[in-house]
């Protein structure tokens, strides 16, 4: 059994949770109170010295960035459909998790950082900043999604798991895209199970 270093206020971790119970694997989750700064103390710093989450424990080994969790739990349990054996079609799902990664994620947090948890103390011009440059970013999901059910593929992959994590998280700053081909694909990824099982309970 694996066990997760996890917050659901990390969509980090969040999107690991979505392909555990998307492959019905078996997983204890350990909190971190983020909110708390739990995530910067001593004892978590031993076990992830980035302080960031997820951490997960496999087999008394630690493995750290969601990405490459995802990528081994569905090696590991054969889920090839959400990442698949064939190298061309494995490649469009790494450019998609490579491009939330590099080009989705630093904007979506500095939205949510300076918006939702700094709130009045934010900074206005970082907010701005983050805004401008997610417009850019979402436009070009946009346009790959004409057309297309899923970002990488006829089915759902990980890629679809792991950039509606970071699009359910700009929900919290009320900045959810509401560009037509964006709305109705996160509509179906939001109906598939590990990823509901993976939100956080609703305040």
């Amino acid at each position: 059994m694996y066990k997760l270093y996890h917050s659901p206020l990390s969509q980090h971790a969040r999107r690991v949770v979505s392909i555990l119970e998307t492959g019905g694997i078996d997983y204890t989750l350990e909190p971190v109170a983020v909110e708390k700064g739990a995530h910067m103390a001593p004892e978590y710093l031993a076990i992830n010295p980035n302080h960031q989450l997820p951490a997960m424990e496999v087999d008394g080994k630690i493995m750290l960035e969601s990405h490459s969790i995802m990528r081994f739990l569905c090696d590991t349990h054969g889920l090839d459909s959400w990442y698949p054996k064939d190298l061309g079609a494995r490649a469009d799902v790494d450019q998609w998790l490579d491009w939330n990664h590099c080009r989705l994620m630093e904007p979506t947090n500095t939205l949510v950082v300076n918006k939702v948890l700094f709130a009045e103390n934010g900074d206005k011009d970082a907010i701005a900043r983050s805004e401008t440059k997610l417009e850019e970013v979402l436009g070009v999901l946009e346009v790959h999604l004409g057309g297309r059910d899923f970002v990488a593929g006829a089915g759902p992959t990980i890629a679809d798991l792991s950039i509606a994590s970071n699009l359910f998280q700009l929900g919290f700053a009320e900045a959810m895209p509401t560009t037509p081909n964006t709305q109705a694909w996160f509509g179906r990824v939001m109906e598939l199970p590990g990823f509901k099982a993976s939100l956080p309970p609703a305040p």
